[in-house]
């Protein structure tokens, strides 16, 4: 028995004022992917992907843990693009052949006024063939679910948007104005001393 499962979930995220544009800061990809994302959980790809160890999830009866391969890329203007290019679920190798991932997700910094936001959108859909034990289970008793739980893995995207990216984005930036003026500094110094 075949189910499927989606979950979409909008952002949009006000970023503080700094002397750098967060447009900067997310043409970082790897930068961008460490600060959304458990460090230890990551391993970069080529060709700016990365395969990410997602932590055990439940699901009925079932525990999970998808490791997922991820493309991220960045426009000029700061636009990030994401997208899942691969998907297996670990020990599950009966589900693993009938089982499809599909994330898409974009952040795009914009003005409105004096402020600067990142608005976005994930999509989350999961297509599976359930395993034998789960085939008694009312359909719509797993798709509620199903959908509860991929909403769930967007609500802590989202989270990780506001905390962990914004934070890593004020650090970036205060790091880039003192490097900036320390050169500045450095190059004046000279006329300066000789005056």
């Amino acid at each position: 028995m075949y189910a499927r499962f989606l979950a979409s979930l909008p952002a949009k995220i006000a970023v503080p004022d700094q002397p750098i544009p967060i447009g900067h800061y997310l043409r970082q990809p790897q930068r961008l992917v460490n600060a959304l994302v458990d460090p230890t959980r990551l391993e970069r790809l080529p060709d700016n992907r990365f395969r990410l160890n997602v932590r055990p999830l439940n699901f009925m009866m079932l525990s999970i843990q998808p490791v997922v391969d991820l493309k991220i890329w960045a426009e000029p203007n700061g636009t990030v693009h994401l997208r899942s290019v691969g998907c297996k679920l670990r020990d599950m190798q009966y589900v693993n052949e009938r089982f499809h991932l599909r994330l898409i997700g974009k952040l795009v910094p914009t003005s409105e006024g004096q402020m600067t936001y990142l608005k976005g959108e994930a999509d989350l859909e999961v297509n599976v063939e359930l395993p034998p034990a789960l085939w008694f289970t009312p359909q719509p008793m797993l798709e509620a679910a199903g959908n509860a739980l991929l909403m769930s893995v967007l609500h802590t995207i989202e989270q990780r948007l506001m905390r962990q990216l914004i934070a890593d984005y004020l650090s970036w930036a205060s790091d880039q104005t003192n490097d900036r003026s320390a050169r500045i500094e450095s190059l004046s110094w000279p006329a300066n001393a000789r005056g």
